[in-house]
């Protein structure tokens, strides 16, 4: 490397102290409104949580981050407000590792990588009457509101909606609480009672209820609905969903078999096939929740010669195995919070 003080179209040169990111085009004049085309960035395709490995290292953690974005396009990061945590997105499980290795390295801040739960949601299989009441009385005014209705599933093809239908007869729940009645039923489905997922896929009718002249508030019809959601919860017949995603594989011929073998391994089902000039294109439907790991297991099948997209397709019925191991893991959960919290007192 030579200092230099200029370079030509076709000179490769660095720059230092210079504040940039990749794809930025710099010119000789501020009013020149000229800006090169941009480079091709392919879309990630894997992603894992990250997160410090001590949380006094978060400044840093941060600073790194942000750096890391600007100088790789192919490296994204955000914030998954589902599973509350940090989601590294790049062109491999490699092309991670080396960024968190660069972390520890650079700024002296450790990682942890991981992979990211799984957006799953939660469904009913049969439809559920509910009348709940709730009333509450401590020495002023008091509380009172009664919810009666049918909470039933959508079709397949609306997993992912959500659906709230009024069918009241008369004035036994006052218009003016309608609005409380469907913010404690959207609230209530935040965190459904078979794994702690979302609620989707999912109709409340409401066709009766009860009030009282003095007693009946706003709050008293959200904490009424948010127990007839709950008491469905406990009668009803519950399902886990989980993403499945749409998956292209192109892979020489030669490697089609293994490959067509790791996804049915998957859990995979192969829509159709097809190939030309000694190539494969595989087009499948996997489970997100199995397609972690997926690059590695490909390039090694494949002699890196494999590549794979893949894309959300639609919600569907998780195994029965899955669904009871999601269910342990929330007890388990559960049981160690109430646990933290008792040696907190």
């Amino acid at each position: 490397m030579e200092d230099v003080t200029e370079v030509y179209a076709g000179d490769i040169c660095a720059l230092f102290g210079v504040d940039c990111a990749s794809g930025d085009t710099f010119v000789t004049k501020s009013e020149m409104h000229l800006s090169m085309e941009s480079i091709y960035v392919p879309d990630p395709v894997i992603s894992m949580s990250i997160k410090p490995a001590n949380n006094k290292d978060l400044d840093q953690f941060s600073k790194g981050l942000n750096r890391f974005v600007r100088e790789d396009p192919t490296f994204r990061i955000h914030y998954d407000n589902e599973s509350k945590e940090t989601i590294a997105s790049g062109m491999g499980e490699l092309h991670l590792e080396i960024y968190s290795q660069r972390m520890e390295r650079e700024y002296n801040c450790k990682c942890v990588l991981g992979r990211p739960k799984v957006a799953f949601r939660e469904t009913l299989m049969q439809p559920v009457e509910v009348d709940y009441l709730h009333k509450k009385q401590s020495g002023g005014q008091g509380q009172y509101g009664r919810i009666i209705g049918v909470i039933e599933p959508l079709a397949p093809e609306h997993y992912t909606q959500i659906e709230f239908s009024e069918e009241l007869m008369g004035t036994n729940i006052p218009r003016q609480f309608l609005p409380a009645i469907k913010k404690g039923f959207y609230a209530t489905l935040e965190k459904g009672g078979l794994t702690g997922a979302k609620v989707s896929g999912i109709r409340f009718r409401l066709q009766d209820g009860a009030h009282h002249i003095v007693d009946s508030t706003e709050i008293a019809f959200i904490l009424a609905t948010e127990g007839a959601v709950k008491l469905a919860y406990e009668k009803g017949q519950w399902q886990l969903l989980e993403p499945v995603m749409s998956v292209e594989i192109n892979v020489p011929s030669e490697y089609q078999g293994a490959v067509l073998g790791q996804v049915s391994k998957r859990k995979g089902v192969v829509v159709s096939t097809e190939s030309a000039e000694g190539w494969s294109t595989i087009y499948a439907e996997v489970p997100l929740n199995d397609m972690f790991g997926y690059s590695t297991d490909l390039r090694s099948a494949t002699q890196g010669k494999g590549e794979f997209t893949m894309e959300y397709a639609k919600y569907c019925p998780a195994s029965r195995e899955l669904q009871m191991k999601m269910m342990q893991q929330y007890d388990a959960e559960i049981l160690a919070n109430q646990g933290h919290k008792k040696k907190r007192t």
